[in-house]
């Protein structure tokens, strides 16, 4: 590619072919056309970075072009040239948006200088357009893995809520994804191009969260150095995630209740107001409402915060979804420890398919990457998944009492000794009668 695609359009054939061969030579491809309706098929087919138009073609004007380049390919700059310029052609140019608007023969010594600066320009707006595109699609609602009623209802509601600046609410368990839904919201909606700033609000003591969220002028208290920014001046014109919000003390309840409903706080140590313009999506585990009931949490902040709520699944109600999530994880972590695991056996599914993953989403993961690390085939088989996976009970709430465990052990130390009973209860450390009756108590025999 060199420096650029150039499109000339002119149709002086010997000055196009000029031209042609002096930006070939400055290490650019280029393209050429004689007229507006070549041109614009060219633009259809080809990434141009820079048209070089004629003000006269014979099915139109460069100011013709001008605007339809604009219009279809705004990161595209146009240098626009004339043999009779005039300021009136010029200003319209530049209005419309030209990157310059040469004169033929007075102005040809400008025209390389120029064309390097539109190119430059040009490919920086591309790469910051890809740029923008792949952090907008590994952050889109596409990366949401999964095909279940449950979560494309929540995904849903997400996508409608996204293209507004609405406060929302992300309701669900530990695991359920709501960083991913929180940044799916943001760079869908309309501060895509503006921060996203993400607090957990349980992983700080007060007084130290009040710095991270709001910072503080120096001299404040004793360390206080120098000034800091707050993480919502950082997010200034873009979005703060307010992870586990249920555990924000009641004076910084009170704080962020005033950023809500007048965009400004004040921080330690200072005296004249902060404004800022952010938009603020906030999740929890807890029931927030009951809280707010019962005095536990201030009941005008939930009411504010709580404009738009989302309710994220928990694994267990949404079981369809483990089996594409089991094997987008294999493959991430297959790729990061060189595994040859390609595929996952039934039985590694079905076993996870039974369990009701407290942890969900973030214990999947876990389970998954453990099974990638032990694995010495191609294949994930039920042998890999952790005791309480492999043998548990669909029936049970999922919590191992002494009597599971023991079964689990001994379905376990079975299998090592690959279905030997008198290896078994060697292992065991207990006599072949002693498991014998142990396995007809647990229905095992067999």
């Amino acid at each position: 590619m060199g420096k650029g695609t150039i499109l000339i359009i002119d149709d002086e054939e010997k000055l196009r072919s000029l031209f042609a061969r002096i930006f070939s030579l400055e290490d650019f491809t280029v393209f050429e056309a004689a007229n507006v309706r070549s041109g614009l098929k060219l633009l259809e087919k080809e990434t141009v970075n820079v048209v070089v138009t004629d003000m006269k073609l014979p099915d139109g004007t460069g100011m013709d072009v001008l605007r339809k380049v604009k219009d279809n390919y705004p990161i595209a700059e146009v240098i626009v040239l004339t043999a009779f310029g005039n300021i009136k052609d010029g200003v319209q140019a530049i209005k419309l948006g030209a990157f310059d608007y040469i004169q033929k023969g007075d102005g040809d010594d400008q025209i390389i200088p120029v064309l390097n600066r539109a190119a430059e320009k040009a490919l920086l707006q591309f790469r910051v357009q890809e740029l923008e595109k792949k952090v907008s699609d590994k952050y889109s609602f596409n990366s949401i893995i999964g095909h279940s009623d449950a979560i494309l209802n929540s995904i849903k509601i997400a996508q409608k809520v996204a293209a507004t600046d609405a406060t929302v609410l992300l309701l669900g368990e530990t695991g359920t994804g709501k960083e991913i839904f929180a940044q799916a919201i943001h760079y869908s909606g309309p501060r895509k191009l503006k921060q996203f700033v993400a607090i957990n609000c349980s992983a700080f003591a007060r007084d130290l969260l009040e710095s991270e969220m709001f910072g503080y002028k120096a001299g404040a208290f004793t360390g206080a150095v120098k000034d800091k920014k707050g993480l919502f001046e950082e997010a200034h014109g873009g979005t703060i995630f307010l992870d586990e919000i249920g555990e924000l003390d009641p004076e910084l309840q009170a704080k962020l209740l005033r950023v809500l409903e007048t965009g400004t706080f004040i921080k330690a140590g200072e005296t004249h107001i902060t404004k800022v313009d952010v938009r603020i999506i906030a999740a929890t585990n807890r029931d927030l409402l009951h809280e707010a009931d019962n005095k536990q949490f201030r009941q005008d902040l939930y009411y504010r915060i709580s404009a738009f709520t989302i309710h994220l699944p928990a694994l267990r109600d949404r079981r369809e979804d483990i089996e594409p999530l089991s094997y987008y994880f294999m493959k991430i972590y297959a790729g990061r420890t060189n595994s040859k695991v390609a595929l996952i056996d039934k039985s590694f599914l079905n076993g996870l398919k039974k369990y009701d993953f407290k942890g969900n989403i973030r214990e999947l993961k876990n389970i998954i990457e453990r099974a990638v690390i032990l694995a010495d085939s191609d294949t994930l088989t039920s042998s890999l998944l952790p005791l309480e996976v492999e043998f548990a009970d669909p029936h049970t709430d999922g919590d191992l009492n002494l009597e599971q465990m023991e079964k689990f052990h001994i379905l376990k130390t079975l299998k090592i000794a690959k279905g030997n009973k008198t290896k078994t209860a060697e292992l065991l450390g207990i006599g072949q009668t002693t498991l014998y009756r142990k396995l007809h108590e647990y229905g095992l025999e067999n």
